[in-house]
């Protein structure tokens, strides 16, 4: 599977280089994701530019993972998702429960208000 990472102060950004994400592409997304939890900056915004199709095992495995994140108290954010993405996402009942957005600057918001609201308390 090939990604683009971009890192930035507080946070990497994860552009997903295909256009369809499969089932058979969970284990490989996992070991991407799962290890940013290990570093010095932990919160990733995953990038759905690129993306036009995605498998509901796979969707599923995307929430467990950004659970796992939230647990740590760390962030995870989708962004760029597409339209059908995003109907689909519904439609199994999963958009509403991760955190999402469309554009990835709005993400990088989401971030940095979630490091202060982690701060304070």
């Amino acid at each position: 599977m090939k990604v683009k990472i971009n890192t930035k102060e507080k946070f990497h950004v994860i552009t997903f280089e295909e256009s369809i994400l499969s089932a058979n592409m969970t284990e490989s997304v996992r070991q991407t994701l799962l290890p940013y939890l290990k570093n010095s900056i932990k919160n990733i915004i995953v990038n759905f530019e690129n993306v036009q199709q995605i498998d509901e095992g796979l969707a599923t495995e995307l929430f467990a993972i950004q659970n796992t994140f939230y647990k740590a108290n760390c962030s995870m954010v989708l962004s760029n998702l597409s339209t059908e993405i995003e109907n689909f996402l519904d439609e199994k009942k999963l958009l509403e429960l991760m955190n999402t957005t469309h554009t990835e600057t709005e993400a990088w918001d989401i971030v940095q208000m979630e490091e202060i609201e982690r701060e304070l308390f």
